[in-house]
């Protein structure tokens, strides 16, 4: 049997990388938060901004595929799911923004360009999927055996 937990913090761990890939490569284009361009792409603002993208990516997959409770199981690993799950629900809402509307395009890794909108639906994609299997561990019940 598959711990669902589990599952989402693989898939949330391949969404941060998808992310912290995709952000770094935008900083060193000169695009910031939200498409907007951000003069300074040097190597420490790269730096920073990597390892402040590591944080989530390392410690909300760890906290998902443990069991854990503080608090006499006030905050427990259920509750924080739930807190991704929204946050995955609003990235999901604000990034189909972006693939609705447009916008800017930059230089593609492989040569030519790829548009916002274009990246925006990858990411979405990438999202949603991860959003999926975060759900997937906090809404499911085993069914008793008769």
């Amino acid at each position: 049997m598959v711990d669902r937990y589990r599952a989402a913090a693989r898939a949330y761990f391949f969404y941060g990388i998808v992310y912290f890939v995709g952000g770094l490569y935008l900083i060193s284009q000169g695009v910031g938060v939200m498409g907007a361009r951000t003069a300074d792409a040097s190597a420490r603002t790269m730096l920073v901004w990597g390892l402040l993208g590591l944080i989530p990516l390392v410690v909300i997959p760890w906290l998902l595929s443990r069991p854990w409770s503080w608090l006499g199981g006030l905050v427990s690993r259920t509750a924080f799911a739930w807190i991704v799950a929204a946050l995955l629900a609003y990235r999901a809402y604000k990034v189909g923004q972006v693939a609705l509307r447009g916008g800017a395009s930059v230089a593609a890794p492989w040569g030519g360009e790829i548009s916002f909108q274009t990246g925006a639906f990858a990411f979405l994609a990438v999202t949603l999927v991860a959003l999926g299997f975060v759900l997937r561990a906090v809404t499911w019940r085993p069914r008793p055996i008769p």
